[in-house]
């Protein structure tokens, strides 16, 4: 059974009159976590889209890149957007329970909050309304401003990004401590350690950008310090 069929079975359960927010306090264990995290993504950006007023085909490609999605499930997760687009609940009270469920993972939020910036970014602009949406996620989930700067100047392409930004070091530090943190950020990124986080399968492809950007700054960062890009 793929994972969309176990998302319209966890929503056709929902009781009459039932707000989606409520999927999240039913679903608190492997494997229905992975469910979970599919639909916090599905209904954060339903809410990111009311934020900004509109869903761009763009967007809508890349929630595809982001979750596999084939013909015969597309009808289970436009399902799911539109019941969060409809609810009355707001972002906040979504973001709340999702942290509740997720809480004693911070990485698996912090992975959340990453394919949102991915959604975001699609149509190549960064909305004032996204950010400030983003941002108070964020907060909600409790992921500190330096992580949260550190996804964003990965993602808004308003400038080159700061390579130790990226990473989330300072440029005071020395290259043995940078390089220890860009290998916790490796280890972190690895598709094994992400499904272990509850993330489903479809949803690793996340990794793969991080990774890249996480190299290209600790390559940049090595050749500033050293000369070297080896």
């Amino acid at each position: 059974m793929s994972i969309w069929s176990r998302i319209s079975q966890a929503v056709a359960a929902l009781a009459s009159g039932e707000a989606l927010s409520v999927v999240f306090d039913k679903l608190r264990s492997p494997p229905e976590k992975s469910i979970a995290f599919t639909i916090a993504v599905i209904a954060l950006s339903a809410k990111m889209a009311k934020a900004d007023g509109l869903v761009t085909r763009d967007e809508v490609t890349a929630f595809r890149e982001v979750f596999h999605i084939s013909a015969e499930d597309e009808a289970g997760a436009a399902k799911v957007f539109n019941l969060a687009r409809q609810d009355v609940a707001g972002f906040d009270e979504y973001a709340r329970r999702i942290k509740s469920m997720f809480g004693s993972e911070p990485e698996a939020l912090y992975d959340l909050v990453e394919g949102l910036f991915h959604i975001a970014m699609a149509d190549g602009t960064y909305h004032p309304a996204e950010d400030a949406f983003l941002t108070e996620v964020a907060q909600i989930f409790e992921i500190d401003d330096l992580k949260f700067r550190t996804m964003r100047a990965r993602f808004v392409p308003d400038a080159t990004p700061d390579p130790y930004t990226v990473l989330g070091v300072t440029p005071d530090m020395p290259i043995d401590e940078i390089r220890k943190h860009w290998r916790q950020l490796v280890r972190e990124s690895h598709p094994d350690v992400m499904i272990a986080r509850g993330l489903p399968e479809e949803a690793i492809k996340l990794s793969e950008r991080r990774m890249q950007d996480i190299n290209d700054a600790w390559a940049e960062i090595k050749a500033q310090l050293t000369g070297t890009r080896s």
